[in-house]
């Protein structure tokens, strides 16, 4: 059943729905074009889809519905105004409100799609199992509480807005405030909340309204954000420099995790313990992480490698596709993440980036793209960065630096960021080339879009 719905009651009530009728959930986005919403109804092929009483919502969803393959849809209209949140319910009865009471164990609960920053989307399917496996990690990891507030301003979609913050704060009988994220509004809500959880293009919005507003405002903000429990961050790399930003503006230290749709939640920095700058912890229970060479050989620690995972959380597999299943595990049965990464010898690990796009191989050298975007990110002049590695017949992967200026500053030349960055970084980690651009595409969890940079 696919839901095209936007976050509130009307999607649980939705959800609890699909899941009590023994279904699978495939969570759609009103913010695509009908060109991407088509790819999704041509891979999940639901039976119908229930869409919201908005103009936008519907002329999508019927634009989307007459390009998938000529077969038509029956999509259910849904008033989000007539939905109320759904409520445990009392006495004999109380057992009927498990919305997993119609499904168990291996069936398939919901089919999400990856972010497609290195291709098309690929449909992925989650079983109630797994994301029980999901939740239990996180709720011991991060000390879920029933009086939980969890503020939430993230897409439901994604397995972060939807699992992590949604399912999870349910999980554990939390309440939830929907709110559409806006900088400002959102510092306000923060009074309200106990957790927040974002992307690290919002925490940026957070700290360039907080830097533009008055005194008076700043220290309220900073008030409120002083009673939430635990900020954190996930579904791309947190910059350092917004980690000790907002330290500095609430006291708070953001928590920052790892996961992808196929493996649900791996890595977490510790609840109770130190937030490392540019790491995503340890593993969460009952979760292994192995880290191995080009060989398939394990990395010893501080040695750059691939993620692989071994968990209760794993994907069913890619809907459709068993082919790319199955080659998406090694020998070892262990997911191949497709991510570098390092471990330091205290057992944290700090990603390098995807393999595929993130790291360069550039005159016999093999680069972080992330760790030069971090260092190029601290330039006054620099309000954006995502460095890429174009071809190049000398060097391989040319190191290239795409920059948005700040709009009060002029554009850095590629000497002037060759010299700041200098005395942080070898000189084979150095850009060689240089692109001005207003924006950097992204997608809706804020992940650049490298291949289209590229």
């Amino acid at each position: 059943m696919g839901l095209l719905l936007s976050p509130g009651p009307s999607f649980v009530t939705a959800l609890w729905a699909v899941w009590r009728a023994g279904g699978v959930a495939v969570p759609l986005s009103a913010t695509h074009t009908a060109p991407e919403l088509t790819h999704a109804l041509r891979t999940a092929a639901p039976e119908a889809t229930v869409v919201e009483r908005d103009p936008g919502a519907e002329t999508i969803a019927a634009a989307a519905c007459g390009a998938w393959l000529g077969r038509r849809i029956d999509f259910t209209v849904f008033s989000r105004a007539a939905a109320a949140a759904p409520t445990a319910p009392d006495g004999d009865d109380a057992g009927d409100g498990d919305p997993g009471a119609a499904n168990a164990g291996d069936d398939p609960a919901v089919m999400l799609f990856t972010s497609g920053t290195t291709g098309k989307p690929k449909g992925v399917v989650l079983s109630h199992a797994g994301v029980e496996a999901t939740l239990n990690a996180l709720h011991e990891a991060w000390r879920w509480q029933k009086d939980d507030r969890l503020l939430h301003a993230l897409p439901l979609y994604h397995t972060h807005g939807l699992i992590v913050a949604l399912l999870g704060a349910l999980w554990a009988g939390a309440s939830i405030r929907f709110a559409a994220f806006d900088a400002p509004a959102t510092w306000d809500l923060l009074a309200e909340a106990s957790v927040f959880m974002a992307v690290p293009t919002m925490y940026v919005r957070l700290l360039e309204a907080f830097s533009t507003t008055t005194q008076e405002r700043r220290a309220g903000w900073a008030a409120g954000a002083r009673g939430v429990r635990l900020f954190t961050s996930g579904s791309a790399a947190l910059p350092a420099t917004i980690l000790a930003a907002f330290a500095e503006a609430t006291g708070q230290t953001i928590l920052e995790r790892y996961g992808m749709t196929e493996i649900g939640m791996a890595l977490s920095n510790p609840y109770d313990g130190p937030r490392i700058a540019g790491s995503v912890g340890t593993p969460l229970p009952g979760v292994q992480v192995d880290i191995v060479d080009d060989s398939g050989h394990p990395a010893v620690d501080g040695q750059a490698g691939e993620l692989r995972v071994r968990s209760p959380q794993l994907f069913v597999g890619y809907h459709g596709d068993p082919t790319g299943t199955a080659a998406s595990y090694d020998d070892a049965g262990r997911f191949r993440t497709g991510d570098t990464g390092v471990r330091s010898t205290d057992g944290y690990i700090r990603l390098l980036g995807r393999t595929s796009v993130d790291i360069l191989k550039s005159g016999g050298y093999k680069l972080s793209a992330l760790e030069i975007e971090d260092i190029l990110r601290g330039h006054p002049a620099i309000a954006d960065v995502a460095v890429i590695g174009v071809p190049d017949p000398v060097w391989g992967d040319c190191v290239t630096a795409c920059v948005v200026p700040r709009s009060d500053a002029d554009a850095p030349t590629l000497d002037d960021l060759r010299a700041f960055a200098r005395e942080a970084l070898a000189p084979y980690k150095l850009p060689r080339a240089l692109r001005v651009l207003a924006a950097l595409p992204r997608n809706a969890m804020g992940k650049v879009q490298k291949s289209l940079l590229k």
